[in-house]
Protein backbone atom coordinates (compact mmCIF):
# COMPACT_ATOMS: atom_id res chain seq x y z
CA UNK A 1 0.00 0.00 0.00
CA UNK A 2 2.71 2.57 0.93
CA UNK A 3 4.14 1.60 -2.20
CA UNK A 4 1.57 2.60 -4.56
CA UNK A 5 0.71 5.52 -2.47
CA UNK A 6 4.91 6.69 -3.86
CA UNK A 7 3.98 5.58 -7.07
CA UNK A 8 1.26 7.52 -7.59
CA UNK A 9 3.33 10.54 -6.20
CA UNK A 10 5.83 10.03 -8.57
CA UNK A 11 3.45 9.37 -11.57
CA UNK A 12 1.24 12.56 -10.39
CA UNK A 13 4.09 15.17 -10.44
CA UNK A 14 5.49 13.54 -14.35
CA UNK A 15 1.58 14.67 -14.91
CA UNK A 16 2.00 18.23 -13.46
CA UNK A 17 2.53 20.85 -16.21
CA UNK A 18 4.23 23.86 -15.49
CA UNK A 19 1.79 27.06 -14.82
CA UNK A 20 2.15 30.92 -14.44
CA UNK A 21 -0.04 31.16 -11.23
CA UNK A 22 0.03 34.75 -10.82
CA UNK A 23 -2.77 36.99 -8.78
CA UNK A 24 -4.10 34.24 -6.32
CA UNK A 25 -0.77 33.05 -5.48
CA UNK A 26 0.89 36.22 -4.85
CA UNK A 27 -2.33 37.23 -2.76
CA UNK A 28 -1.11 34.59 -0.35
CA UNK A 29 2.08 34.69 -0.71
CA UNK A 30 1.72 38.38 0.14
CA UNK A 31 -0.48 37.39 3.23
CA UNK A 32 1.79 34.42 4.25
CA UNK A 33 4.65 37.32 4.25
CA UNK A 34 2.94 39.50 6.38
CA UNK A 35 2.31 36.64 8.47
CA UNK A 36 5.80 35.65 8.80
CA UNK A 37 7.69 38.63 9.10
CA UNK A 38 5.29 39.65 11.68
CA UNK A 39 6.29 36.54 13.53
CA UNK A 40 9.99 37.34 12.98
CA UNK A 41 9.66 40.73 14.12
CA UNK A 42 9.84 42.57 11.08
CA UNK A 43 7.12 45.94 10.64
CA UNK A 44 4.28 46.08 8.49
CA UNK A 45 5.38 48.92 6.21
CA UNK A 46 8.63 47.19 5.17
CA UNK A 47 7.31 44.06 4.56
CA UNK A 48 4.18 45.63 2.53
CA UNK A 49 7.20 47.81 0.79
CA UNK A 50 7.76 44.45 -0.98
CA UNK A 51 4.61 43.95 -1.50
CA UNK A 52 4.11 46.99 -3.69
CA UNK A 53 6.96 45.75 -5.09
CA UNK A 54 5.56 42.70 -6.18
CA UNK A 55 2.25 44.07 -7.10
CA UNK A 56 3.73 46.46 -9.69
CA UNK A 57 6.33 43.30 -11.34
CA UNK A 58 3.63 41.13 -11.66
CA UNK A 59 1.32 43.68 -13.64
CA UNK A 60 4.18 44.70 -15.17
CA UNK A 61 4.47 41.06 -16.41
CA UNK A 62 0.89 40.61 -17.23
CA UNK A 63 0.93 43.64 -19.01
CA UNK A 64 3.93 42.12 -21.40
CA UNK A 65 1.56 39.03 -22.05
CA UNK A 66 -1.58 40.92 -22.84
CA UNK A 67 1.15 43.23 -25.42
CA UNK A 68 2.29 39.58 -27.19
CA UNK A 69 -1.25 38.76 -27.57
CA UNK A 70 -1.74 42.45 -29.12
CA UNK A 71 -4.96 42.98 -26.19
CA UNK A 72 -5.34 47.12 -25.68
CA UNK A 73 -3.14 49.83 -26.53
CA UNK A 74 0.28 50.33 -24.23
CA UNK A 75 -0.71 53.06 -21.53
CA UNK A 76 -4.04 51.04 -21.15
CA UNK A 77 -2.38 47.44 -20.77
CA UNK A 78 -0.40 49.37 -17.89
CA UNK A 79 -3.36 50.90 -16.42
CA UNK A 80 -5.41 47.61 -16.60
CA UNK A 81 -2.75 45.40 -15.66
CA UNK A 82 -2.21 47.20 -12.11
CA UNK A 83 -5.87 48.35 -11.76
CA UNK A 84 -6.23 44.43 -11.85
CA UNK A 85 -3.31 43.36 -9.59
CA UNK A 86 -3.71 46.12 -7.04
CA UNK A 87 -7.86 44.78 -6.84
CA UNK A 88 -6.70 41.30 -6.74
CA UNK A 89 -4.10 42.34 -3.70
CA UNK A 90 -5.41 44.90 -1.28
CA UNK A 91 -9.34 44.09 -0.87
CA UNK A 92 -8.07 40.56 0.59
CA UNK A 93 -5.66 41.79 2.38
CA UNK A 94 -8.40 43.92 3.89
CA UNK A 95 -10.57 41.13 3.97
CA UNK A 96 -8.30 38.92 5.66
CA UNK A 97 -7.75 41.50 8.57
CA UNK A 98 -4.62 42.88 7.55
CA UNK A 99 -5.44 45.82 6.80
CA UNK A 100 -7.05 48.48 9.16
CA UNK A 101 -5.64 47.32 12.52
CA UNK A 102 -6.38 50.15 14.86
CA UNK A 103 -2.82 51.61 16.12
CA UNK A 104 -0.89 50.25 12.98
CA UNK A 105 -0.47 53.14 11.10
CA UNK A 106 2.46 55.48 10.23
CA UNK A 107 1.69 59.25 9.41
CA UNK A 108 -2.00 58.41 9.50
CA UNK A 109 -2.15 56.36 7.04
CA UNK A 110 -2.11 52.29 7.58
CA UNK A 111 1.29 50.79 7.31
CA UNK A 112 0.48 48.47 4.74
CA UNK A 113 -1.28 50.63 2.70
CA UNK A 114 1.51 53.20 2.73
CA UNK A 115 4.14 50.21 2.28
CA UNK A 116 2.25 48.89 -0.72
CA UNK A 117 2.18 52.71 -2.20
CA UNK A 118 6.09 53.78 -1.46
CA UNK A 119 6.96 50.27 -2.74
CA UNK A 120 5.06 50.17 -6.09
CA UNK A 121 6.31 53.80 -6.52
CA UNK A 122 10.18 52.99 -5.53
CA UNK A 123 10.19 49.85 -7.88
CA UNK A 124 8.67 51.49 -10.64
CA UNK A 125 10.92 54.31 -10.14
CA UNK A 126 13.67 51.39 -10.82
CA UNK A 127 11.63 50.27 -13.80
CA UNK A 128 12.04 54.13 -15.22
CA UNK A 129 15.37 54.28 -14.31
CA UNK A 130 16.58 51.04 -16.23
CA UNK A 131 14.54 52.45 -19.43
CA UNK A 132 16.52 56.01 -18.90
CA UNK A 133 19.82 53.84 -18.63
CA UNK A 134 19.50 51.85 -21.48
CA UNK A 135 18.28 54.88 -23.84
CA UNK A 136 21.34 56.89 -22.63
CA UNK A 137 24.07 53.69 -23.32
CA UNK A 138 22.65 53.05 -27.11
CA UNK A 139 19.73 50.39 -25.90
CA UNK A 140 21.88 48.50 -23.84
CA UNK A 141 22.56 48.22 -20.52
CA UNK A 142 25.07 48.86 -18.24
CA UNK A 143 25.43 46.32 -15.93
CA UNK A 144 23.89 42.48 -16.65
CA UNK A 145 21.15 41.97 -15.35
CA UNK A 146 20.53 46.23 -14.75
CA UNK A 147 16.77 45.28 -15.49
CA UNK A 148 16.66 43.27 -11.94
CA UNK A 149 19.29 45.14 -9.88
CA UNK A 150 17.97 48.72 -9.75
CA UNK A 151 14.07 48.02 -9.05
CA UNK A 152 15.63 45.43 -5.53
CA UNK A 153 18.14 47.60 -5.30
CA UNK A 154 15.50 50.56 -4.91
CA UNK A 155 13.29 48.76 -2.47
CA UNK A 156 16.27 47.35 -0.29
CA UNK A 157 17.16 50.77 -0.04
CA UNK A 158 13.99 52.19 0.95
CA UNK A 159 13.34 49.55 3.48
CA UNK A 160 16.69 50.49 5.00
CA UNK A 161 15.75 53.67 5.02
CA UNK A 162 12.33 52.84 6.52
CA UNK A 163 13.81 50.90 8.83
CA UNK A 164 15.84 53.06 10.48
CA UNK A 165 12.97 55.65 11.18
CA UNK A 166 10.68 53.12 12.48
Amino acid sequence: MKNTFYLFIILFFFQVKPTLAVCPLCTVAAAGGIEVTRLLGVDDLISSIWIGGLIVSAALWFSDFLAKKKILKPIWREVLSLFLFYLLTVPFLYWGKMIGIAGNTFLGVDKIIFGISVGSFVFLLGVFLDKFLRKINGGKVFIYYQKVILPILFLTVVSLVFYIII
